[in-house]
């Protein structure tokens, strides 16, 4: 309020015939600004309008070029955990699972979580410090095995723990949300695309299509895709690969209750219950690109059931006795080159 003590300061409000003109000068002021805005609001009005028709001319209406299923998702937690067997609200918020960027054909996010190696200080120096072996960790790739994904949140609970520090983690459990949260859960995703058959390995363009033809007799559920890596969910995987350079991948699958493995190291020979079995290796899986074509070992824990959870007991064996196998028999990558 400088102006006003320019005119006079205290001294303009001594007499009413003072405050009668302060007040008719404060109103004219007023009206003046009332009439600048209305006129730059008319001109910004028209404009607009004028914009908006030359716009609507050469695009779309804007509803025709949205998708539905593209719109903002900022709770992810609560349908997810209507879905998975004895993971609570808590449980999923608790995990701190956070967008990563990616999304699922229909929108919804891929959910991770980041830890890194805390167990020790070392103070040897930079040239021989150990370097802490990397774990991507991935559940629900095939919507419908739901324990696949339930489990991974159970885990998500003991990354602070000792035992599981001396690692550098990166973990998703869910990475078909789609498949999860469709009107019946399904093993493939919003295209119909078996995400574990959609990975670019060597000859996927013959072997792919007609394994799928002649071994699956053309199995909707197993359908590996028109090209490797087409679908957003598999390109995420393939991307953290790349860029995160595990050196071991746990992916969680239910219901065949074994252990299986694909890489460079010595498999494992039990988690828990779960004993060493080969199931298979297929034309576009996750083992046989990354555990035989790019030598990164690859656990497949395939729990014995894909919607009633293990035992707490036994959630935990498999844990531990997975934490003890890497220890043991997993190299970092640097080391695994220098073989």
């Amino acid at each position: 309020m400088r102006w006003w003590t320019q005119l006079g300061g205290n001294n303009l409000f001594s007499s009413t015939s003072s405050v009668v003109a302060c007040v008719s000068l404060m109103l004219l002021i007023s009206s003046a600004n009332a009439s600048v805005v209305a006129g730059a609001v008319t001109n910004t009005a028209a404009a607009s309008a004028a914009a908006s028709a030359t716009n609507s001319a050469s695009k779309p209406p804007l509803a025709s070029t949205l998708s539905p299923n593209l719109k903002i998702i900022t709770d992810w937690c609560t349908p997810l955990v209507a879905r998975l067997p004895k993971v609570s609200l808590n449980d999923c918020r608790n995990s701190k699972v956070m967008p990563t960027g990616a999304k699922s054909v229909n929108g919804f996010p891929i959910l991770a979580r980041d830890f890194a190696a805390t167990s020790k200080t070392d103070t040897k120096p930079d040239s021989k410090r150990k370097q802490a072996i990397k774990i991507l960790l991935i559940g629900g790739i095939h919507g419908d095995e739901k324990t696949a994904s339930a489990i991974v949140f159970k885990w998500l609970d003991s990354m602070q723990k000792p035992a599981a520090q001396e690692f550098q983690w990166k973990v998703a459990p869910i990475v078909n949300p789609d498949g999860l949260l469709a009107a019946k859960s399904k093993r493939v995703n919003a295209h119909g695309v078996d995400l574990n058959r959609n990975f670019p390995t060597p000859n996927w363009e013959q072997d792919a299509p007609r394994y799928w033809a002649n071994t699956t007799r053309s199995d909707p559920r197993r359908f590996p895709g028109k090209a490797p890596i087409s679908e957003p969910e598999s390109r995420w995987v393939f991307d953290t690969i790349e860029k995160f350079k595990p050196d071991v991948i746990i992916s969680v699958h239910a219901p065949f209750g074994v252990l299986d493995f694909d890489g460079p190291v010595t498999p494992p020979i039990r988690f828990g219950r779960l004993m060493f079995n080969r199931v298979g290796v297929y034309p576009g899986s996750l083992g046989n690109y990354s555990g035989v074509h790019k030598d990164i070992p690859v656990v497949t824990i395939e729990l014995p059931n894909a919607t009633v959870m293990p035992p707490d007991a036994e959630v935990q064996r498999i844990w531990q006795d997975m934490l003890g196998w890497i220890k043991r028999n997993v190299p970092t990558q640097a080391k695994l080159a220098q073989r």
